[in-house]
């Protein structure tokens, strides 16, 4: 059950949703043809629930915006960014737990 609490970029919405973010952001660059992004989506509507109101957690299809992959130098997915004050502070590639991500976003709060 995918969160309603997820926003799903594309390069009009990316500079106001993630860079002009007032709160911290993190991105997910997924397809959906992807087996660990699959694995990972459900972990990011848990985190979208657990964070709401402090960390606007987004998705970015790289099938559909291959201008902002490239722009991230996104070489394979999932490729998850951890911004702040509309910096990119953080990057990990590949599914990792839900732990490991809630210790990253809580390091950025």
């Amino acid at each position: 059950m995918a969160s309603d609490k997820i926003v799903h970029l594309t390069d009009e919405t990316f500079e106001t949703e993630a860079v002009q973010s007032t709160s911290p952001v993190i991105i997910d660059f997924y397809a959906d043809w992807c087996g660990p992004c699959k694995m990972v989506a459900p972990v990011l509507d848990s985190l979208a629930d657990k964070y709401n109101g402090k960390v606007k957690i987004c998705k970015v299809n790289v099938d559909e915006q291959r201008k902002l992959s490239i722009a991230h130098k996104v070489m394979s997915i999932p490729t998850i960014l951890f911004m702040k004050n509309g910096e990119i502070v953080d990057r990990v590639t590949g599914a990792l737990p839900q732990a490991a991500l809630e210790e990253k976003i809580d390091n950025l709060l």
